[in-house]
């Protein structure tokens, strides 16, 4: 008896981790194209908002939001050399702005974000956001284009632009 007991509150345990694991880690409230979404503290801003963006069928769009961070990690984009250099931050962070849009490249979601950070003694970061770990709240807006934005890698430039034909 005691061993079926035991199995039993296995099952259950792994029942309960799999469906926590299956849970999303963003909330969001629809009003028309506009979306409110709040990621959960801890989660990484970029999978959250890609995660949303599938989700939702987002194709084209623009983020704007605030928050708080506990790490970022920022992109700088050199345009004599057309090479980024990243920097990964670990403190209390508190997000003043983030924006950016939502397109494709090479038929896949492609998020640009750009987001600026205050620090503790009130100086402030900001460049190309490519993670961010919420700590505490992380509140935005996405708006919903109908169409698509694809882009593509201009050589000459560096950078991926949009294509408009």
């Amino acid at each position: 008896m005691k061993r079926l007991l035991f199995v039993f509150f296995l099952f259950l345990t792994s029942f309960s981790a799999y469906a926590q694991s299956n849970e999303k880690i963003y909330s969001y409230k629809q009003f028309g194209d506009q979306y409110v979404v709040s990621i959960k503290n801890h989660a990484e801003i970029s999978k959250a908002i890609s995660d949303f963006c599938n989700d939702q069928h987002i194709m084209a769009g623009n983020i704007i939001g605030i928050g708080a961070v506990k790490e970022a990690t920022l992109r700088f984009f050199n345009p004599v050399t057309k090479k980024f250099r990243d920097k990964t931050f670990s403190e209390q962070m508190e997000i003043s702005n983030l924006t950016g849009n939502i397109a494709q490249k090479d038929g896949k979601l492609y998020l640009h974000l750009h987001i600026t950070l205050g620090r503790s003694d009130y100086s402030a970061l900001a460049g190309h956001l490519l993670t961010g770990v919420i700590n505490g709240a992380g509140e935005f807006v996405i708006t919903k284009y109908n169409g698509q934005l694809p882009r593509y890698y201009d050589e000459t430039i560096g950078l991926n632009l949009y294509q408009f034909n």
